[in-house]
């Protein structure tokens, strides 16, 4: 009996759970080809990461050409966030009974086609469809290329492996946001789609040549029921909160979403908990360190994301930056964020996991305190970048450890779903931050705009009301009222973004109370190791373990 199968027995034994009966996958060892499948699963990665944000830098291109409010804007951004999220789970898990491969292709031709529908688009909706159907494409690329690397490479390596896709995964965001804003200052809108067809092709075909398909055969049926559940659920509660500070809390859509998310989340869970092979174990979370590294890298990137929606409109409407220039204002926050995400499970190696997430989420915390009391018109730049410094820095020591917590509660046998929880909460954070901080940063706009409206006529009142781009459409039939109504909608837009910045911090500090009360100290951990299957310093324990097998009668020679 293998290490891995013998630690995967293990585990069944301590937790009930039914045997895997088969896993077919291939390690590889070959350097050149592990380079390939790195290059393969990167690159769709950053076509499905940088998707995500793309769009952000052409909002106001997008409301003149198309005629789009700023509520219909965010619908197709957060139209793709919402399908990635809502399906990751469940076609994370299709990929692990059926092959990987065969699902990461079909997403990829999926994806490239989505794209192209998105860069013919003429109408709002006809966009908006090319951006659900890109969410589902990603929902199916997203967790394989995460468990394709787990599955191809030794162990051994595998830790190096997965430190550059979460590097990648944390950075892709800010450089999608800088290559499309070079489109959209020198090309048009369309050719923001461009470079997501171009990057999964080349994904595509690497995959072709390089990667082996791998699958874990499972007994009992797909589940189907749970699949459809947490899809709602996930779906249903986003779009509340994309509605809520938009159209009141107590409006009929608003309640609707939130009520049948959470019934469907209720469902959900007791749907899990009575089944013998569940799309997914909800006890895992009475782990403290799953618990808390999912919860951490979902307010993470709720806040980070939210961020990347908010910082563009306030450079380029504010400050007057073109789309390229808005965009290079983020990278200091790739800078930082990519050697801290390396150097992150070093130190949390030296000081615990919990002192390492609490000492990211207290900077984290610290640097969005600072967007909210420093931002300025009049001080410009450089009355957001030492928030966004600091907010970096706390960002760059929590991602890692997160995903490593994560990933090390779950058996060998279960890493596909690991990738796919993984996945799942960092794009339900962004989903539910690009919604939530996006909402309130609309609604802070319109209370503070509504007084320099009073002059206007009710139509134009209205269109100024919808957010910034709008304004600025409206710009040339306001006649003298222009430069007033331009001056009050950028202030209002700062109000806005106050308003966002205040909220994350709330949230930001009721993480760091969670990880102060329930975060995972070293005995905690220890103790659940009946959860923990991971490999990593496996191979001095052996011996102790083949001793226990045999004394269980589980050894087969």
């Amino acid at each position: 009996m293998s290490a891995e199968a013998a630690l995967q027995h293990r585990s069944e034994l301590k937790t009930g759970e039914p045997p895997v009966v088969d896993h077919e996958a291939e390690l590889v060892t070959d350097p050149k080809r592990q380079r390939q499948i790195l290059f393969a699963m990167c690159g769709a990665l950053i076509a499905v990461v940088a998707s995500v944000s793309g769009l952000n830098v052409a909002q106001q291109d997008l409301a003149m050409d198309l005629g789009a409010s700023q509520s219909q804007l965010l619908w197709v951004i957060n139209g793709y966030t919402m399908a990635l999220a809502a399906l990751l789970l469940p076609i994370g898990a299709i990929g692990d009974r059926w092959g990987r491969k065969p699902v990461l292709l079909a997403g990829l031709g999926l994806f490239i086609g989505a794209n192209f529908l998105g860069a013919l688009s003429s109408t709002t909706g006809m966009l908006l469809t090319a951006r659900v159907l890109a969410g589902v494409a990603a929902a199916m690329i997203m967790p394989v290329t995460l468990s394709v690397i787990t599955s191809s490479f030794p162990s051994e390596q595998r830790a190096r492996a997965v430190g550059i896709w979460s590097g990648f995964a944390g950075a892709g965001g800010i450089l999608g946001l800088f290559v499309s804003s070079y489109v959209v200052d020198y090309l048009t809108w369309p050719w923001l789609f461009a470079m997501p067809i171009v990057i999964a092709s080349a994904a595509g075909i690497m995959t072709i040549r390089a990667v082996g398909n791998s699958r874990e055969h499972q007994e009992g049926r797909f589940d189907v029921v749970g699949s459809v559940l947490s899809a709602v659920a996930i779906g249903a509660i986003v779009l509340g909160i994309h509605e809520g500070p938009e159209r009141g809390w107590t409006d009929s859509l608003t309640m609707a979403g939130v009520i049948v998310g959470l019934v469907a989340l209720a469902g959900f869970i007791v749907w899990e908990l009575r089944q013998d092979h569940p799309l997914f174990d909800i006890r895992l979370f009475a782990h403290r360190g799953l618990a808390a590294g999912a919860l951490t890298l979902m307010i993470v990137f709720a806040v980070m994301f939210g961020v990347f929606l908010v910082m563009p409109q306030f450079t380029q409407a504010v400050l007057g930056y073109s789309a390229l220039k808005a965009a290079a204002a983020l990278l200091p926050m790739m800078i930082v964020m990519m050697p801290l995400s390396a150097t992150a499970p070093l130190i949390a190696k030296k000081i615990g996991i919990r002192n390492t997430l609490m000492l990211g989420v207290a900077l984290f915390t610290t640097g969005l305190f600072l967007l909210a009391v420093m931002v300025s018109a009049e001080g410009g730049y450089w009355s957001v970048i030492p928030g966004l410094i600091v907010l970096s820095v706390g960002i760059g020591l929590c991602m890692s450890p997160s995903t490593t917590v994560i990933t090390e509660s779950l058996p060998v046998a279960k890493q596909g779903v690991a990738s796919a929880l993984n996945d799942t909460v960092r794009e339900l954070g962004g989903a539910i931050g690009i919604a939530l901080l996006g909402s309130f940063v609309s609604a802070g706009y319109r209370s503070s705009v509504s007084g320099a409206t009073e002059s206007l006529s009710p139509e134009l009142a209205s269109e100024v009301k919808e957010g910034i781009g709008a304004a600025f459409a409206a710009a040339p039939h306001l006649g003298a009222d222009a430069p007033r109504i331009i001056e009050a909608a950028q202030a209002a837009l700062v109000d806005g973004w106050q308003v966002a910045m205040w909220f994350g911090v709330g949230l930001a500090g009721s993480l760091l109370a969670y990880l102060v009360i329930r975060g995972p100290r070293a005995s905690d951990l220890a103790a659940e190791d009946a959860l923990d299957a991971d490999l990593e310093g496996f191979d001095g324990e052996l011996d102790d373990l083949v001793i226990d097998l045999a004394h269980e009668g589980a050894l087969v020679d």
